[in-house]
């Protein structure tokens, strides 16, 4: 059985994801814990639920998802696995960082490019690899069909879709990895995104306007 354990870190609220399963491993998705007070949170989550990190995995490479890589990597001593198309984006992370307010003094080694990988796997528990790009050239999504669970990070929102402003980012590519990738899974698919409240695929195929805009024939994505 899978659980979900979801720290909001950083000025950013964005949402660390500790997924763990009955054998105490666990990884840890978008570490964004930036102060000792949020590191001490994410230890304190780990140690209270007996768990054992095995893996550093970012859904993408925005500094508010890896602010806390180094300090997972060097605690747990764990390897880093993120999309190779983002890598571009953990490079520049003090330059990115310091135009929000961010110090990146260390930038993280990855360490497993999990471009062109298929699964995730750790204890008993394995995840579907879905390249998502839009938000950013190399987003991924984790999905796990046992369990009907999936982490969309900053691809999907309750009720919202990932800027596409930013370096690499691309409108159109988001919404197909929406309308074409994520929407198919099932309207009773949960899923945990990269900032704000749980949802699932059903709601938002109902609720979300960059979502029905595009069902009801309102706008051409493509």
């Amino acid at each position: 059985m899978i659980k979900i354990g979801v720290l909001p870190f950083n000025p950013f609220q964005e949402n660390t994801i500790v997924v763990s399963d009955e054998t105490g491993e666990c990884i840890i998705v978008d570490a964004g814990n930036y102060n000792a007070q949020e590191n001490a949170a994410l230890s304190k989550y780990i140690s209270d639920n007996g768990l054992k990190p095995v893996m550093a995995v970012n859904t993408h490479g925005h500094v508010d998802h890896m602010l806390g890589v180094n300090h997972v990597k060097e605690t747990y001593h764990i390897p880093f696995a993120i999309h190779g198309k983002d890598k571009f984006l953990i490079e520049s992370a003090p330059t990115h960082g310091a135009i929000y307010g961010f110090q990146v003094d260390k930038v993280p080694t990855v360490d497993i490019d999990l471009e062109g990988q298929k699964e995730l796997k750790f204890g008993n528990t394995t995840f579907r690899i879905i390249e998502t790009p839009g938000h950013t050239p190399g987003h991924i999504a984790l999905y796990n069909p046992e369990n009907k669970l999936l982490l969309t990070g900053d691809t999907l929102f309750r009720e919202s879709i990932g800027r596409t402003d930013l370096p690499g980012g691309d409108y159109s590519w988001i919404m197909r990895s929406i309308l074409d990738k994520l929407i198919p899974l099932g309207d009773e698919v949960r899923f945990y995104p990269g900032h704000g409240m749980e949802s699932t695929i059903g709601h938002e195929t109902l609720y979300n306007p960059f979502v029905t805009e595009v069902l009801n024939n309102e706008i051409n994505y493509k």
